[in-house]
């Protein structure tokens, strides 16, 4: 028991460091060679699935009506959006230097980024308000699907990619994973009670889904960084932007969200990214190296939301 209690409390942090060794494992294994293609195929399957299934697991707790933005979505979708816009007008007026247009780029990427799917997770263990946190993961995806096309062909022109073209792409990667799960979790709740009620007798399904997407995540991380042709000073000068951006969302998120009785939720929902589309997006808007961006500030949330979880274990045994 006292095993398992530990597997439990610590969960996180064994995923984070299970992912990035199980990647280095495999790629120093030569009979496993031939079948990278298959893992790779496999990752880009299961995650999805796991980030479906996360969500819809998610709604069917959620009711449709608590589903209304608040004051400080408002607050958050101001931070996330004109930050960005003032960054690539940075990179676009002033910015010639190679290198340092590459940190900008960066936080560009980590501060317009969405909510991370798995964030409802984090705020029900910590305590925090689901509804306003799913509210607020549509919203800034919207957000996200308008402001990157306009401005992205401007930092970064590319041959093909326009708004139209940069719009449907983000649309096309995004939503499916953000409207059909809430489609079944409606059909669930109406046609299927019984099944509905088996779903609401296990809270913690989604934490222990989330552990094996973050495992996964990590190890795509690690990919990420490891197939980099950046030099070492350039990748401590992007984990360096990545971390300040990641201490400012949290940071204001919290203030924010305290001002109306709701920090817990803001700052989680400010501050832990879907990094995965963060990555994607550094990759075909940006650059590869671009992409590092989302890598380090995968592990950089994380960090944080392992922290956050051991203070909350730490309260609720001192009965705080």
């Amino acid at each position: 028991m006292r095993l398992l209690t530990f597997f439990r409390n610590w969960m996180l942090p064994i995923a984070m460091i299970l992912g990035v060794s199980l990647y280095y494992i495999y790629i120093n294994i030569p009979a496993l060679e031939s079948t990278r293609q298959f893992a790779n195929a496999a990752v880009s399957i299961v995650q999805p699935m796991l980030i479906f299934l996360m969500l819809f697991l998610t709604f069917c707790r959620v009711e449709l009506h608590d589903l209304r933005p608040c004051r400080w979505h408002v607050w958050l979708l101001l931070i996330q959006t004109l930050s960005f816009v003032l960054l690539s007008l940075v990179a676009i007026l002033l910015c010639k230097n190679n290198d340092l247009r590459v940190l900008i780029e960066g936080a560009m990427l980590c501060m317009i980024c969405p909510t991370a799917t798995a964030s409802a997770v984090v705020v029900r263990k910590l305590g925090g308000d689901v509804a306003h946190n799913t509210t607020y993961l549509i919203l800034i995806n919207l957000v996200t699907a308008l402001v990157v096309p306009a401005f992205v062909p401007l930092v970064h022109p590319q041959q093909g990619i326009q708004f139209v073209t940069a719009f449907l792409l983000i649309i096309g990667k995004v939503f499916p994973l953000l409207l059909l799960p809430l489609v079944v979790a409606i059909i669930v709740r109406r046609l299927m009670p019984k099944l509905h009620s088996l779903i609401m007798r296990f809270p913690d399904l989604p934490f222990y889904m989330w552990s094996i997407a973050l495992l996964l995540a990590m190890t795509m991380t690690a990919k990420t960084i490891h197939n980099t042709n950046v030099t070492m000073l350039s990748q401590i000068g992007i984990a360096v932007v990545s971390l300040i951006c990641c201490v400012v969302q949290f940071y204001f998120g919290r203030r924010i969200g305290a001002r109306y009785d709701d920090a817990i939720t803001a700052g989680q929902t400010l501050g832990q990214k879907n990094t995965v589309l963060a990555i994607w997006m550094g990759y075909t808007f940006f650059t590869p190296i671009t992409a590092i961006a989302g890598g380090f500030y995968s592990i950089w949330h994380n960090v944080a939301n392992s922290y956050q979880l051991y203070k909350k274990r730490k309260e609720d045994a001192d009965g705080v």
